[in-house]
């Protein structure tokens, strides 16, 4: 693979959706070929999964259905979207992607680290993130303004004592997996957070070029 793969990740609210489209604005001055997707979805199949996975009336969904769909939608996702764009060498820029399984599902559902890999890994063809971005931030406070203000969907509608496990997760695999994420202070501004976001993808820009 010649192209980069760059993934998002965060508690809910915590401002990654709009740095993410203020990094494509930058890899467009810098005349990147990149492209911009998300997860759940990303692909006709997989946004049809994530309106199964979010919609806030499947409230007796169980923990294993949720974390297969993700894989099942993530699969399709690397089939049909991401491998052919790193094939072309462009830079896949992605708002989510296996992180947030292991910290939403293997932790906050309590199925397991290792037991989501696990399901992740057969979907995943050995497509990893070169570089994962964690934006750092209180995760009752970005929920609160999230849900505040568009309602949210079935797993922002969780609770607090759901999304802090998920917060736990995230630290713990933090620990697990240091090489390869990233740690973005989201509690600066928004102009000091992408800065931050941009010197680090340069900084594997370079690593890659030298």
């Amino acid at each position: 693979m010649q192209g980069y793969f760059i993934t998002l990740e965060g508690p809910d609210g915590s401002g990654k959706s709009t740095i993410m489209k203020l990094l494509g604005e930058y890899f467009q001055q810098k005349g990147i070929d990149f492209i911009m997707t998300r997860e759940p979805g990303g692909t006709p199949i997989g946004e049809e999964i994530r309106n199964i996975i979010l919609d806030y009336m499947n409230t007796d969904m169980s923990p294993e259905t949720e974390a297969l769909l993700y894989a099942a939608s993530r699969g399709q996702h690397v089939h049909e979207k991401i491998i052919p764009a790193l094939r072309e060498g462009k830079v896949v820029l992605c708002d989510r992607f296996i992180l947030s399984s292991l910290a939403y599902q293997g932790v906050g559902r309590g199925l397991g680290i290792e037991e989501v890999k696990r399901i992740n890994d057969f979907a995943l063809r050995g497509i990893y993130p070169d570089l994962i971005l964690f934006f750092h931030v209180d995760p009752e406070v970005s929920l609160s303004r999230k849900t505040e203000k568009f309602g949210g969907d079935r797993l922002e509608r969780e609770g607090s004592e759901f999304h802090s496990r998920v917060y736990d997760g995230y630290m713990e695999l933090l620990e697990i997996y240091p090489e390869k994420i990233e740690r973005i202070d989201a509690t600066k501004s928004i102009e000091e957070v992408l800065k931050q976001s941009i010197d680090k993808i340069e900084q594997l820009l370079n690593l890659r070029r030298g």
